[in-house]
């Protein structure tokens, strides 16, 4: 029997999932609060220049998940894409991740892949021997010198505190290569979508049972009309914030233009608190397959989330954890709501990990549904 559903939020969770649903026969409707699709992963033809821009941040798609692969690019063309950025520190500029290049253009060296292991190996503070924090992750790994010019700058600028309140979590591996690789990830499948993200899941979107309505905000009161809500928005949003808020970073981006090429690749960080920007991104650069004469870069600036601003990466921090185990616990007692996405379960998630999630959430739900039981209101628990 068909069913009626709706799905809050129009980007990869809300697609992938209205996808599936659509095809098994369900009405599906789809609402989002912006006035286009796609999310964060949103793109659009800049008028100007003709340059594809990603208006809230690059997003670069990176995956070992075949499945996935194959999935996104049956409704989007993507094109080799290798993500190699570049920093600048002390009036030099570097090859991220640090790589053998990096060590020896740093230590003003010609050192081989053994000698530069031994050489941070010296460098390390070996004093350190459980780190906890950030900050002693990195002097753990790397030592002072390239903690300093590398990472101590930009993740207090992105995360708005001193490196040493920050969980070692966040530094998960060691963040050095010991030959010359600069390709940012190391996945097997790397690529961006010939014509943006937003034409991708809009081919995600095209069914005859899917219905999508922008500039639309969904309220639980409404719920009562569907069978089943799916939200990918804010976890705290759903209960109005009434036990507060939890915690993001946001970011803010100064658009310019310019006439040429302006830095010669696509993102350059900058690792000093002096500069008040983290990186400059250009944008032309993330379809290396295309040609502009002109050119369209941001700056960005990372800060405190507000109520009324863009919420782009959870803190996860001890109070937003104690906080969020509240709403977990509300929401598990809730029936006919399943929260997913990057916002619905207060988790950054890579575009490979959203759309696996929601993929295995839509085939959960499908199965629920065939033995009559209920979905529960996690299919990955935020905590």
């Amino acid at each position: 029997m068909a069913g009626r559903f709706v799905l809050v939020g129009a980007g990869l969770s809300g697609a992938v999932i209205g996808r599936h649903l659509a095809e098994q026969g369900h009405s599906v409707t789809i609402v989002d609060a912006r006035p286009h699709i796609a999310g964060n992963c949103h793109t659009e033809r800049d008028a100007e220049t003709g340059v594809m821009v990603h208006i809230y941040g690059p997003h670069i798609f990176h995956t070992d998940d075949a499945e996935v692969w194959d999935y996104v690019n049956r409704y989007q063309r993507f094109m080799p894409y290798k993500n190699q950025v570049k920093t600048t520190s002390g009036g030099r500029v570097y090859s991220l991740p640090v790589n053998l290049h990096t060590i020896n253009q740093f230590f003003d060296a010609t050192m081989g892949p053994d000698e530069a292991r031994s050489f941070l190996t010296a460098q390390a503070d070996t004093t350190i021997t459980d780190p906890q924090t950030f900050e002693e992750q990195a002097l753990r790994f790397v030592g002072q010198g390239l903690y300093e010019a590398f990472f101590k700058g930009y993740t207090q600028k992105q995360w708005g505190c001193h490196p040493s309140a920050l969980p070692a979590s966040i530094l998960k591996r060691l963040p050095v290569r010991f030959n010359y690789d600069d390709n940012y990830f190391f996945h097997k499948f790397q690529g961006m979508p010939e014509n943006g993200y937003t034409e991708m899941v809009a081919g995600i979107l095209d069914h005859p049972g899917i219905t999508v309505h922008l500039n639309t905000r969904f309220a639980r009161d409404q719920a009562a009309a569907y069978d089943h809500v799916f939200y990918s928005g804010p976890l705290d949003g759903w209960y109005d914030f009434d036990m507060g808020r939890l915690g993001y970073r946001t970011l803010d981006f100064e658009r310019f233009t310019h006439q040429g090429d302006y830095q010669g690749c696509a993102v350059m960080n900058y690792g000093e608190v002096s500069v008040p920007y983290t990186r400059i991104t250009e944008h032309k650069y993330f379809a290396p397959w295309e040609s502009h004469e002109g050119s369209v870069c941001y700056r960005e600036f990372s800060r405190e989330c507000g109520p009324d601003d863009i919420p782009y990466y959870p803190i996860r921090l001890m109070e937003e954890q104690a906080l969020l185990r509240q709403y977990v616990a509300r929401a598990e007692a809730e029936q006919g709501v399943t929260f997913v996405g990057r916002l619905g379960t207060y988790r950054y998630l890579d575009m490979d990990v959203t759309i696996r999630e929601a993929l295995n959430t839509a085939r959960s739900f499908s199965t629920h549904l065939a033995s009559g039981t209920q979905m529960p209101a996690f299919a990955v628990k935020p905590i």
